[in-house]
């Protein structure tokens, strides 16, 4: 059993189409070169695969791509794009479900980690990945900074987008590290459709101590795909761990 939220049929069906940025070229393409460097001539595992925001441009650029993914909905919109032939994926939860094979890339993107609502989860999404990675491959996270620095005493909400076609905030509790993102999205005729999502938010730290759990090692840390440096302002981080069983070198993703 997973702590995790199960996209409907509903969501699933809106999940292309939400009126925001993040499928487009700007957010996607830095991605996708970023993990085809790393992969190199090897194979690539995405937990959490979703529609294939990510899995489906990757296997176009050549890459190998299998994919862990916990909604059925979610993958159903994902064979409209591309057939299981050649971009299989498993249904299962990401911190226990295994995939045949062994990869040179393991990566979970776009605040996904925290779907898995606690901390034993979160240490067995990592312990999955090392499970997954030959020696000396990577594990490589996409997550926000919890922005409690920006939550003064008696406000519960921190807005991460506000535009004409989207407004979100997250609700946060400090204690648990649990917390929920709001999501209003404006339809063609003016209306709003609301929709939300809970998580566990994680430290930077946090997700360290994980790695070293299952076996791994940071070996780069940057505030975005394109290698901004990570500050005590950064609102976000792109985190690479090498599975440390390897005798390989781990090196910088080479141009593509």
């Amino acid at each position: 059993m997973t702590s995790s939220d199960l996209w409907t049929e509903e969501q699933a069906q809106g999940y292309d189409d939400q009126g925001w940025d993040m499928f487009s070229p700007e957010r996607i393409d830095p991605v996708v070169d970023f993990l085809a460097g790393l992969a190199g001539e090897g194979a690539a595992l995405e937990f959490a695969s979703g529609t294939g925001r990510i899995a489906v441009p990757l296997r176009r650029k050549g890459i190998p791509v299998s994919g862990i993914e916990l909604s059925q909905p979610m993958t159903d919109r994902l064979r409209a794009k591309i057939s299981e032939d050649e971009l299989p994926v498993v249904t299962g939860d990401m911190a226990t479900a295994v995939v045949p094979g062994e990869f040179v890339l393991v990566y979970l993107v776009f605040n996904t980690i925290g779907n898995l609502r606690t901390q034993a989860e979160q240490v067995r999404c990592f312990r999955n990945a090392a499970r997954h990675l030959q020696p000396g491959g990577a594990f490589v996270v996409e997550v926000f900074v919890p922005p409690l620095r920006r939550l003064p005493p008696g406000q519960v909400a921190v807005p991460f987008e506000v535009s004409e076609g989207h407004t979100g905030f997250d609700t946060l509790d400090p204690v648990t590290q649990q917390g929920t993102s709001h999501h209003f999205h404006r339809r063609p005729d003016g209306t709003y459709r609301y929709g939300d999502h809970n998580f566990r938010y994680v430290w930077p730290s946090e997700l360290d101590l994980m790695a070293q759990l299952a076996g791994m090692s940071l070996v780069r840390r940057t505030e975005d795909w394109v290698g901004t440096p990570f500050t005590g302002d950064s609102e976000r981080h792109v985190s690479v761990w090498r599975n440390t069983s390897a005798q390989t070198t781990w090196s910088e993703p080479a141009p593509r």
